[in-house]
């Protein structure tokens, strides 16, 4: 653990779109640090990425499902022509697809943290597809409640709004969607 300001200790306060969840880059330069836990816990920092980027896809879970209950309601009460937004198919489709890509990943995500325990071999591919499929329904998630919210949406006042900043930002902690999506052909040595 390095002390707050410590000799030794650099940190530079990284610009993110999502200002809820501050980011910095440390620069350890002869600091003096302390183990968090027993010998022999840091060395396997892959491991940790892992546990890392499967906590987050279950975070992005919670919050792609939270983006669909807003859409939800928000179609059964805004009303258009006469009747509630929610009654036209692009609307029901738009929904429709959100709780059809969140639905495997909450599944997926679950397997995954029991697999920790289980079967810990498969951490590291199951730790990649869940961050992956994660990234993507929480981000198409966050794009279709501003859709079906219209303006309101894109306010920055709306709940909505920080969901996108949110789901865009997590598409790169812990390692992009890209790099997870090609990471089972690298394990596998393909």
């Amino acid at each position: 653990m390095v002390a707050g300001e410590a000799p030794g200790v650099t940190r530079h306060r990284r610009d993110m779109i999502d200002l809820t969840r501050p980011l910095a880059r440390l620069r350890l330069d002869g600091a003096s640090a302390r183990p968090l836990g027993p010998p022999g816990i840091g060395a396997d920092t892959a491991r940790l990425r892992d546990l890392a980027a499967l906590a987050l896809a279950a975070e992005q879970v919670g919050g792609a499902s939270r983006c669909l209950e807003l859409s939800v309601a928000h179609a059964g009460t805004r009303t258009q022509f006469g009747r509630p937004i929610g009654s036209f198919q692009a609307v029901k489709h738009a929904c429709a697809d959100v709780l059809r890509a969140i639905e495997p990943v909450r599944s997926a995500v679950r397997y995954a943290a029991h697999a920790v325990a289980a079967a810990p071999a498969e951490l590291p591919l199951l730790a990649s597809l869940v961050k992956a499929h994660a990234d993507e329904a929480y981000f198409d998630a966050a794009c279709a409640t501003i859709q079906i919210h219209g303006g309101l949406g894109y306010s920055w006042e709306h709940e909505a709004h920080p969901h996108y900043k949110r789901a865009a930002t997590d598409r790169s902690l812990f390692g992009g969607t890209a790099e997870h999506r090609a990471r089972p052909a690298d394990l596998a040595g393909l």
